[in-house]
C-alpha cells in the first residue's frame, strides 16, 4: 500500500500498447470521466487495498481497474494501477528474510499461496501470448526519490504547481529522451566506477522503460513529498542537474565536481527520509 509520503515514477502508454480488449476498456473509462488524478490516486489506492483486504488479511481480493489518464498531442496514454498483482508481490516481499512465525503472522500462508498464483499466472506464458509482456506502470518509493529516478530527466522538462489548496512537483519526458540519457549514464558509470550499486540500479530502471511502447511518457511526481518541502525548496530543486552534472564530472575526469554533485544530491534527499524517523 502506498504511503502518503512517497514518489512515484510512473509511464503512461498509447492505447495501442494493449490488446483490444483493455483498448476499449480504457477508452471508455477516459470518456466517461472515471481517471482519478495523480494527486487523488495514492489516497484511493489505499483506501481500496484496505477495504478489500479486511482486518484479517486472509484472502487476495479483487481489485477495481483503474488508471491515470494523460492526454498529449491528441493521444490518450494510459497508466494502469495493477493493484491486484502489486498487493500480490507487496505480500510475497514481506515475507521474504522474516522469520516464519512472523512471516505468518503478517502475511498468512493462505494469503501468501493466493499472491504466489497471482504473480505467477501474471508472468505466465499464456498470458504473455494473449496480452504481451506484463508491465507495471507505477514504481513507488517512500519518504524519497530514488537518485537514479532523476537520471531520465532534464530540469526544463520540470512542472511546479502551487496553486490554492494544491501544490505539486513533477518532472515529465517521452521514454525515448528517457531511454536515451539512462543508456548515456549507464556508458559513464561502467567506465568509470564498474559494477558499482549506482551502476545496477541505473541499469535496473533502464531495463524496465525497455518494456513499454516506444511512444510512452515518464513521469516523475513527488507525490506527497511536496507536503515536507518549502515553495521556496520545490523551487529551488535542481536534483536532475546535479545527477547530469555529477555524470559529466565523472565522464570528463573531474572526481572532485563529481563528488561535490553527488554529495549536495544525498544530503538533500538524506534530510528528507530523516523525517521518517519523527514520523
Amino acid at each position: 500500500m502506498p504511503s502518503l509520503f512517497a514518489s512515484y515514477l510512473r509511464v503512461y502508454e498509447p492505447l495501442t500498447a494493449f490488446d483490444r480488449d483493455r483498448q476499449a476498456f480504457w477508452r471508455r473509462y477516459a470518456q466517461e470521466g472515471r481517471a482519478v488524478t495523480p494527486s487523488d490516486g495514492p489516497v484511493r489506492q489505499r483506501t481500496a487495498v484496505i477495504e478489500a483486504l479486511g482486518a484479517g488479511w486472509t484472502r487476495l481480493p479483487d481489485l477495481p481497474d483503474e488508471a491515470y489518464v494523460l492526454e498529449t498531442d491528441d493521444t490518450l496514454l494510459i497508466c494502469p494501477w495493477n493493484l491486484r498483482v502489486r498487493v500480490a508481490e507487496a505480500a510475497l516481499s514481506a515475507r521474504d528474510g522474516v522469520p516464519s512465525v512472523l512471516a505468518d503472522a503478517f502475511v498468512p500462508p493462505i494469503l501468501a499461496g493466493q499472491a504466489k498464483a497471482v504473480v505467477e499466472d501474471w508472468r505466465s506464458g499464456a498470458r504473455v501470448l494473449e496480452h504481451g509482456v506484463p508491465r507495471v506502470h507505477e514504481q513507488i518509493a517512500t519518504w524519497g526519490v530514488p537518485l537514479r529516478w532523476f537520471v531520465l530527466f532534464e530540469p526544463a522538462e520540470r512542472h511546479f504547481v502551487t496553486d490554492p489548496g494544491r501544490r505539486a512537483l513533477s518532472y515529465r519526458t517521452e521514454i525515448s529522451r528517457a531511454r536515451r540519457r539512462s543508456s548515456r549514464a549507464l556508458s559513464v558509470l561502467r567506465k568509470t566506477v564498474g559494477e558499482a550499486p549506482i551502476t545496477e540500479a541505473v541499469e535496473e530502471a533502464a531495463r524496465w522503460l525497455e518494456e513499454f511502447h516506444p511512444r510512452s511518457v515518464v513521469e516523475l511526481d513527488y507525490g506527497g513529498l511536496v507536503q515536507l518541502l518549502s515553495d521556496e525548496t520545490l523551487e529551488a530543486d535542481d536534483s536532475p542537474a546535479l545527477v547530469a552534472r555529477g555524470l559529466a564530472g565523472l565522464s570528463n575526469g573531474e572526481a572532485e565536481a563529481a563528488s561535490a554533485a553527488y554529495d549536495k544530491l544525498v544530503a538533500r534527499w538524506r534530510a528528507v527520509q530523516l523525517l521518517e524517523r519523527c514520523n
